[in-house]
């Protein structure tokens, strides 16, 4: 066990967190590869956020560990904290304050040499696209460069894991994926990703593997291909009386075959993360 805690980036054993008499999370069990990008799926009130907080030493648990880097959350949160850059699902920039004083502040806070911090903040605003609007107030930027502003902010002291808390929440397609093109871009440089997420597409285009909680556990794992196969790779969805109704195979072949001997008009496609999340919550995402 002390070999998986040095190797992973994360690793979560049996974690509960309870607030009063509700439990928000009921046994929490999951490891991180280093290197990955993982997607934490889930309805609202699933215990997402909770378990983001307890991994970046906002909170802490009732029962169980929560190891970050090698190291133990709930004992070592100094350590914890150097290691992670977290961008939060609030916007919580400085908004009075520019782009570039955002940075300043928050490489004072982590106590960078004048020198460096001055090299990181020009890095990093030409990294997300901001160099021009490095010098405007906060308040008058979109959403999405609000958001590329956070992710720069998480990265100044140059963390080995990010945790991104719905990090393109209300953000229109365009951006959404510009955004996308930012965090593969660094986890090809090495750094660990654990995002939460509503969209389906975003945790089937950058996530490595994805982990589905509900009710305070989590009651999937694996990678987007590997959960649609388990459900069955292949879809056929029809209309019958007033609702959608769907049914898997593993085959294409199979689905057709049962697709050709039902009436009106029938979809045979591909299954995706949206399906295996319907079938395991029996709830929709958003």
């Amino acid at each position: 066990m002390t070999d998986l805690r040095e190797e992973a980036a994360i690793v979560i054993r049996g974690v509960t967190k309870n607030y009063g008499s509700v439990q928000a999370l009921k046994g929490v069990d999951l490891t991180v590869k280093r290197g990955e990008i993982f997607g934490l799926l889930g309805p609202n009130g699933a215990g997402k956020t909770t378990l983001i907080r307890l991994l970046t030493t906002l909170a802490r648990p009732s029962g169980g560990e929560l190891w970050v880097g090698g190291y133990r959350v709930d004992r070592h949160p100094v350590e914890v904290r150097r290691l992670i850059g977290v961008v939060p699902q609030v916007n919580n920039l400085e908004k009075e304050l520019t782009g570039r004083e955002n940075l300043l502040l928050h490489a004072l806070l982590h106590r960078l040499p004048r020198q460096e911090r001055r090299r990181r903040i020009e890095e990093l605003l030409a990294y997300v696209g901001l160099e021009e609007w490095a010098d405007r107030k906060v308040q008058v930027y979109s959403g999405g460069m609000a958001r590329r502003l956070l992710i720069a902010r998480a990265l100044l002291h140059r963390p080995q894991i990010l945790f991104l808390d719905e990090p393109t929440i209300g953000l229109d397609p365009p951006t959404r994926r510009r955004i996308w093109d930012l965090v593969q871009r660094l986890n090809q440089e090495g750094v660990t990703v654990f995002l939460t997420t509503h969209y389906i597409e975003e945790a089937e285009s950058l996530c490595h593997r994805v982990g589905v909680i509900d009710g305070g556990k989590i009651i999937a794992l694996g990678s987007p291909r590997e959960l649609c196969a388990r459900l069955g790779s292949f879809c056929v969805e029809f209309f019958a009386g007033e609702e959608t109704r769907r049914f898997f195979f593993p085959s294409r072949a199979e689905a057709r075959a049962y697709a050709d001997n039902l009436p009106g008009d029938v979809t045979v496609r591909r299954t995706n993360l949206e399906d295996v999340f319907v079938e395991l919550t029996g709830k929709v995402m958003g």
